[in-house]
């Protein structure tokens, strides 16, 4: 949808500051002047000055907190210091700010701010500064950006447990020039922390016990009910953000089903991108139907290139398969919002697979090879099943797969040209994603009929292309599903999904015997992704892995 580009922005940024310029180095001592100031008041009604200072914070009830300083001489001199044989553009192309966030002492998080993030004047200009951190909204600038990646991402959330607390910020300069350099310190100071008690109902927290008549048979295998509890009270809580529902499968059997929020099991929930891996799925059976001969087939045999704009004769190269793979080559990426070739800017025309086509390449990718996050080429390819099959893609879809594993609730969202939208735009019920996810775990076969082909399902979960995302480990993409591997003590456990704006995920696990879904509606909201990973590494793997 068109706020998936501004979600993956954000994902982006939370996870692209996360450093390894995190040191020890980065704490003060106790005894060095405080000259960095904290204010509570509205900064988008008010200028901070002196009088504005605040010594305390009520973490929960305070809308606003921003922080002052006044530097002794602007920071492009400092990053000089660092690298004198540098030009002042190279210096500004390789430095900023470096932050570093303690909580009662504790060194909890260190963030070399990116070289883009502030205007060149802040950097050659000004000396004193000051940086928005907290709104109640949404704010278009950086300091906001950071907060949410310490909050959210990097443990200052959990870290800021009931009680007070002394949060402290230090500021030096950094320069990463083939290694890290940093400066001495600019500024540090420090503030009172109030983090009240949450109240919750507290009959939100026992596990809830899975209803009749769910389509599953229910499993009698044991799991840690303390770890899904406590995972339920965080919930309540609010620590991770509009949980929808959360799906557990077993051998094939519904072992945890849990709702949030207002859902229940015959919600129909809308996880955003999760909806590309469907387009995989209803092709793999095209494919299997010999309506499409294979994903080798090429870009050009579905239309006539050359009488779109931007025609090359690299885009005759273009095949189903990069596609699947986002690695075809066309100038679109979803993570930059400067690309020509963004879901936003497809959503705005009226016609989006010309717009698709109208696209140039880029003159350097390799098809086939190299990663960009393109939500219009994932489109094209439900056009290409749409024009394939029998009655066209949504017709299809239903008798070909949803019908035979007995899904009758879903919704479908649709282009302009009324064809059913493969960039994400699907709606089901949480425990028919799970049926979706136990048809790859079982190699495509579902009560004894192959609706997909083994091979189908294991290539379109192979790891096809390498994927650099925020430095997580083992991250690939298959076809129009992602891998990665989950670490929960210790041990590795690899995973294929489909993942989607706020939070919405189908994990389908290699090595052991588990489905997952959880749906979410944190749309647009930094560190949705990240509330996920922390819910399956500290609560729902240890929950269920332990008990096997």
């Amino acid at each position: 949808m068109k706020s998936n580009y501004l979600f993956i922005l954000i994902t982006c940024l939370l996870l692209s500051c996360k450093n390894s310029g995190q040191s020890k180095s980065s704490n003060t001592s106790s005894n060095e002047i405080e000259n960095l100031f904290f204010s509570t008041v509205d900064f988008t009604k008010a200028k901070i000055s002196s009088e504005a200072y605040s010594k305390n914070f009520d973490l929960h009830n305070d809308n606003f907190l921003s922080i002052a300083f006044t530097l002794d001489k602007p920071l492009i001199k400092s990053l000089q210091e660092l690298a004198p044989s540098l030009s002042e553009e190279e210096l500004l192309s390789k430095g900023n700010f470096q932050f570093s966030y303690l909580i009662d002492g504790k060194l909890i998080y260190v963030e070399n701010l990116n070289t883009g993030a502030g205007p060149k004047t802040r950097k050659t200009e000004m000396l004193k500064q000051v940086v928005p951190l907290v709104a109640p909204e949404r704010i278009g600038f950086w300091g906001w950006y950071m907060w949410q990646r310490f909050m959210k991402v990097n443990g200052g959330l959990d870290a800021f447990t009931e009680g007070n607390h002394t949060l402290s910020i230090a500021i030096k300069p950094y320069l990463k020039d083939g290694t890290l350099k940093v400066g001495p310190l600019l500024a540090k100071g420090n503030i009172a922390v109030k983090v009240p008690k949450i109240y919750i109902d507290e009959n939100l927290v026992p596990v809830q016990k899975i209803q009749p008549n769910s389509g599953w048979e229910i499993a009698k295998d044991n799991f840690d009910n303390n770890k899904i509890e406590a995972l339920n009270r965080k919930i309540a809580e609010g620590r991770f953000e509009d949980i929808n529902s959360i799906v557990v499968i077993k051998d094939g059997k519904l072992l945890i089903e849990e709702y949030f929020n207002d859902a229940t099991r015959d919600s129909l929930h809308n996880p955003r991108s999760v909806g590309k891996s469907f387009a995989s799925t209803i092709l793999g059976i095209a494919i299997k139907d010999e309506f499409i001969k294979d994903e080798n087939t090429l870009l050009k045999d579905f239309y006539d290139l050359k009488s779109y704009k931007n025609y090359s004769a690299k885009k005759d190269s273009v095949t189903l398969k990069s596609l699947l793979t986002m690695s075809s080559g066309f100038l679109g990426n979803d993570w930059d919002n400067d690309s020509p070739g963004t879901e936003d800017k497809m959503q705005s025309t009226d016609n989006w697979v010309k717009f698709t086509l109208d696209l140039p390449m880029h003159k350097d990718k390799i098809i086939g090879k190299d990663y960009n996050y393109f939500t219009a080429g994932s489109n094209l390819l439900g056009d290409i099943i749409h024009k394939s099959v029998p009655n066209g893609l949504v017709s299809y879809g239903d008798k070909k797969l949803f019908a035979p594993l007995g899904i009758t609730e879903y919704k479908w969202f649709h282009t302009p040209q009324n064809v059913a939208y493969t960039g994400g735009g699907i709606e089901l019920r949480a425990i028919d994603f799970a049926k979706y996810g136990q048809l790859y775990k079982n190699k495509g076969l579902w009560n004894g009929k192959q609706i997909l082909t083994k091979e189908w399902v294991e290539k379109s979960l192979a790891k096809q292309v390498s994927q650099d995302y925020g430095g997580i480990k083992g991250m690939h993409y298959g076809y129009l599903f992602w891998n990665r591997v989950y670490t929960v003590n210790d041990k590795d456990y690899e995973v294929s999904f489909c993942t989607g704006n706020g939070g919405n995920k189908i994990f389908i696990f290699k090595d052991i015997p588990f489905v997952i879904v959880i749906t979410a509606s944190a749309y647009n909201k930094p560190g949705s992704h990240a509330n996920v990973d922390k819910m399956m590494i500290d609560y729902i793997l240890p929950a269920i892995i332990e008990k096997q």
